[in-house]
């Protein structure tokens, strides 16, 4: 396995970023992966390492780079629930600040540079992503419908803000994973949701974690489910394996 960090050129800047490929000398099928909003830290970099391992190549861009490279938060090794609301204030300013547009930008370097790679397999890629991570992977994957061919969410907030939802649902062409948390929205709204994407005519799996609160896949936080997160790699090793040349 090799591990790289490595500086990513984009139109405001560079973004710090880390890169994880099997390193055997041979090309692999491209996957972006974005952090939740406490960032690249150690549990990012396992997530990365495990996804690697079943033969990809990963990469993990620091979507806040404008304020900083990682890590931006001086991060205790375990977030309890008693330090999340103190972390979030400090998070919130930094999601608020990353609007569409720059996404939009920061997505298009993301994703010349994992294709460019010549480790990376030509064809498309797939993005994912959690926490807000997974909105990142959903607007990249709507703004760049020829270039990817899978998006997943787990515990994100798609679809949150009703209109994004619509405009993202009109371009977005590839395949959709959402793993939702228990505690993130009702059957009611989970199905609200769901008639949007079959109106969209978007190939989709959308549903509730049972029993998960967001933040599930961390294991660094008391969020932290082991089941769910296995059931986070069933479905998103199947999604890839569906999608993405080998």
């Amino acid at each position: 396995m090799r591990i790289e960090t490595l500086l990513v050129p984009t139109a405001d800047g560079r973004a710090d970023a880390l890169a994880v490929h099997p390193g055997d000398g041979a090309s692999h099928p491209g996957v972006l992966m974005y952090p939740d909003g406490f960032g690249i830290r150690p549990v990012l970099r396992e997530l990365a390492v495990e996804l690697a391992g079943h033969g990809y190549f990963v990469l993990v861009p620091n979507p806040f780079y404008r304020h900083g490279p990682t890590p931006l938060l001086d991060l205790p090794e375990h977030i309890g629930d008693d330090l999340r609301p103190q972390i979030f204030a400090q998070v919130m300013p930094l999601i608020r600040a990353h609007t569409p547009d720059r996404a939009r930008r920061d997505a298009a370097a993301y994703l010349d540079h994992l294709t460019s790679r010549p480790e990376v397999s030509a064809g498309p890629v797939a993005v994912t992503g959690y926490c807000i991570g997974g909105l990142l992977a959903a607007r990249t994957a709507a703004a760049h419908p020829g270039r990817v061919a899978a998006v997943a969410g787990f515990h994100s907030p798609f679809g949150a803000d009703e209109t994004e939802r619509h405009e993202l649902l009109a371009t977005l062409t590839a395949e959709l994973h959402l793993g939702h948390a228990a505690s993130d929205l009702t059957p009611e709204t989970l199905a609200d949701l769901n008639r949007d994407l079959d109106a969209a005519g978007v190939k989709y799996c959308s549903e509730i974690y049972p029993g998960t609160v967001h933040g599930y896949t961390m294991a660094d936080t008391d969020s932290f489910d082991a089941a769910a997160l296995q059931r986070h790699w069933d479905d998103l090793l199947a999604l890839l394996a569906r999608t993405l040349a080998g």
